[in-house]
């Protein structure tokens, strides 16, 4: 009996001894997991989205349609003495990447916004109709024969127009009469657009369609653009937490005392502006504004606009200017409407983000 005790005893540390060394490493492997709190997680997803931001602000200044190699591009960028290069590099690359920048990041900003108004996920910068406002006010005027400025001024006259006409058709109705009145206005705009194509010269339909399918070309200047990117980004900053209110719904901003229609016209009067801004600069490019927010709430796992805003920002500008390099790249010399390829490629991706983000709600808490 007793060399029966024996044996089993042997056995039992045996068997411990072959599995002390797995509960360690399991024990390593948690306590990994532990130390990587969300706030590194997300100081690390911070790091990521800068370093793609610099990756593509580099690349779009060295490669282009221009013919110049890649080396003489660098050199400039150094400080060289090549006058063709350095002007290519001031005059033409440099404000379209920064102007690529601005808009998307104001694209984004708009998203973020209307989706916290209307509590959609499907809410992008163009449902109320500012972008087909500002397609009629600028398609009018390039069938006019206008200048480039009259161009931009019909412009932002058809959006703010769009913004005022939604507005007093959808007031006191709450947020979904708003949308409704949006797109009735986005759907009249775009048949009146319609008309306006099949009725203009054939010499002036190429820059119509670019302007309608979104080109950078059009940007001129990116300072006005890039500064309002900047306060927008600062004030979704600071008003981050009536926003969260706002996203969480009727209920909770009744109960924390959240004056409702105040807020909401703020922000809808917000989103407008930064639409319109997007819109005069750049024409109408889609999916920014709609997958950015989408992406950075699924990957950074959290909904607080402080965090969400200008993680959508940096990531709207960073998608927007890497569009425009594989526009000018492409098929160069010819160059592409960048609005295609945010479309082309913003399609996919949406749709990626919205099957990963059912993945995870079917997925059984651990």
């Amino acid at each position: 009996m007793a060399g029966e005790l024996d044996v089993s005893k042997s056995r039992s540390s045996a068997l411990a001894e072959a599995l002390s060394p797995v509960q360690p490493n399991r024990d390593r492997l948690t306590g990994a997991k532990a130390t990587l709190r969300p706030s590194t997680r997300r100081g690390l997803l911070a790091c990521a989205l800068l370093a793609g931001a610099a990756g593509v602000f580099f690349l779009s200044l060295v490669i282009g349609s221009a013919g110049i190699a890649p080396e003489r591009m660098l050199h400039a960028l150094a400080g060289g003495s090549d006058p063709v290069a350095h002007r290519v590099l001031v005059e033409l690359r440099l404000p379209r990447v920064a102007a690529g920048f601005a808009v998307g990041a104001l694209l984004a900003l708009a998203g973020v916004l209307m989706q916290a108004l209307f509590r959609n996920a499907l809410a992008d910068p163009y449902v109320l109709g500012v972008s087909g406002g500002a397609a009629v006010g600028a398609i009018v005027a390039m069938a006019l024969g206008a200048a480039f400025a009259l161009v931009q001024s019909s412009a932002v006259a058809g959006a703010f127009g769009a913004i005022l006409a939604v507005y007093v058709l959808g007031r006191g109705g709450g947020t979904a009469r708003l949308l409704l009145v949006g797109v009735a206005m986005a759907s009249a705009c775009g048949a009146f657009v319609t008309v306006l194509l099949a009725l203009a010269d054939a010499s002036q339909l190429r820059g119509m369609i670019f302007w309608l399918a979104g080109d950078l070309e059009w940007a001129g200047s990116p300072l006005e653009s890039s500064l309002a990117a900047a306060v927008a980004v600062a004030g979704a900053v600071l008003l981050a937490r009536p926003l969260n209110v706002l996203a969480a719904g009727e209920l909770r901003a009744r109960s924390v005392g959240l004056d409702l229609e105040a807020w909401r016209l703020i922000v809808y009067v917000a989103a407008a502006a930064l639409t319109a801004a997007a819109v005069v600069s750049a024409g109408t490019i889609g999916f920014v504004g709609l997958i950015t927010p989408h992406a950075i709430r699924l990957v950074f796992r959290t909904s607080d606009h402080r965090i969400v805003a200008p993680a959508a920002a940096l990531l709207g500008g960073t998608l927007l200017a890497a569009a425009d390099l594989a526009a000018r790249t492409v098929v160069s010399p010819r160059e592409l409407p960048v609005g295609a390829v945010t479309a082309l490629v913003g399609a996919p991706v949406f749709i990626l983000l919205l099957r990963t983000a059912a993945r995870g709600s079917k997925r059984p808490a651990l």
